[in-house]
């Protein structure tokens, strides 16, 4: 057998030509509403590639590599502001980041760091491939298609020069205080523990980027002074509430009266996730109701399943009776004569519940593994 026919092998024909990438609309809270998604993916390559260049990055880049995830970024960002009492916080917004990145310095990063002539010019392939919009296929000359499989990969690398090398190796020797990054793909705060030092990082951190052809979001980079606040009532330091990630950060008491970060789902996102609850229940109000169940269920467990963290379980609540009041709102308009009050609606759950809400990931098992 040929090597080309062997089966588990990829021809070189299936990895020598890339379609052109289609847009799609997608809701997003304050950002464009259009990502690129790819229609055709070297998945053996890309799959090889993660694996030679993932060892190479930081500790504090946590977005789009194996085994890591958005939380393991939240729960570092947790611990560090736990030790450290506080801090100043800048929280940054690149802007149109996946439409900016500049190809030019992306081979050039490339060339430092990928010396396989196949995988570089797949890589020169996909970016070459194009985007298909409204039947016309254009060739961008800036950005990497935000929702292609390789993107975040590129995003990783390019934010890995740009940002990561860059604030261990010649930022943080500069500074007075303690400093840290905590990075999820192109979401990220940087943490500091002086007041000096944080601004003249918010200073100097438009001049790093635009050097590479990024910018930060003038409305959207905010530093934040995040002090734990020293009595029952400290009005000398005020703790200014930030977010990350979907969640939104501040000071609390906790079960024993001490002050403790904790993090709660942010108002934007849970806004998000009612509307989108209320609008499934709007389209399927005709479905049977074990059906119905079934996919309001799926709904719930997957936003348990991100945004069931320590401390945010007063707000896992709400939305599962936001969902089961949107429910009941369109099962109630479903029929013009039957009226669903809401003793017939207790009844239809106790043969038709809905998952309860659970906290799936805790500080305190995250504490506990070895």
């Amino acid at each position: 057998m040929r090597r080309s026919d062997h089966p588990s092998r990829p021809s070189a024909i299936t990895c020598s030509r890339f379609s052109a990438l289609k847009t799609l609309a997608i809701p997003a809270a304050g950002a464009k509403p259009t990502a690129h998604v790819n229609v055709s993916a070297p998945g053996a390559a890309l799959a090889g590639f993660q694996v030679s260049i993932n060892g190479r990055f930081w500790v504090s880049t946590e977005g789009f590599r194996p085994r890591r995830s958005a939380h393991e970024a939240l729960h570092a960002l947790w611990e560090a502001l736990t030790e450290m009492q506080g801090g100043w916080v800048l929280e940054v917004d690149i802007q149109g980041f996946f439409d900016a990145l500049d190809h030019g310095h992306l081979r050039t990063i490339l060339d430092q760091r990928v010396r396989d002539g196949v995988l570089r010019r797949l890589i020169d392939k996909w970016l070459k491939a194009g985007v298909l919009e409204q039947g016309r296929v254009r060739h961008p000359e800036t950005g990497t298609p935000q929702g292609g499989v390789i993107s975040p990969l590129l995003a990783n690398i390019y934010l890995h020069e740009v940002l990561d090398q860059w604030f261990d190796t010649v930022v943080k020797p500069r500074l007075r205080g303690r400093a840290l990054l905590i990075r999820y793909a192109d979401d990220f705060v940087i943490l500091c523990s002086c007041e000096d030092d944080a601004r003249r990082v918010e200073a100097v951190l438009p001049k790093r980027l635009g050097k590479y052809g990024l910018a930060v979001h003038p409305e959207k980079t905010r530093l934040k002074a995040f002090h734990r606040p020293r009595g029952p009532v400290d009005r000398s330091m005020r703790s200014v509430p930030f977010d990350l990630l979907g969640f939104t950060h501040y000071w609390g008491r906790s079960r024993r009266g001490y002050w403790v970060v904790k993090r709660t789902t942010a108002r934007n996102r849970f806004r998000r996730a009612v509307t989108t609850a209320a609008q499934w229940c709007r389209r399927h109000r005709h479905w049977p109701l074990a059906e119905q169940q079934r996919g309001l269920n799926r709904m719930l467990r997957g936003h348990y399943s991100y945004y069931g963290i320590t401390g945010n379980s007063r707000r896992l609540e709400t939305y599962r009776n936001e969902v089961e009041r949107a429910w009941r709102k369109w099962l109630h308009r479903r029929s013009q004569r039957a009226r669903l009050t809401w003793s017939r609606f207790s009844r239809l759950l106790e043969r038709y519940p809905l998952a309860p809400a659970v906290v799936t990931h805790s500080i305190y098992r995250h504490a506990a593994k070895p």
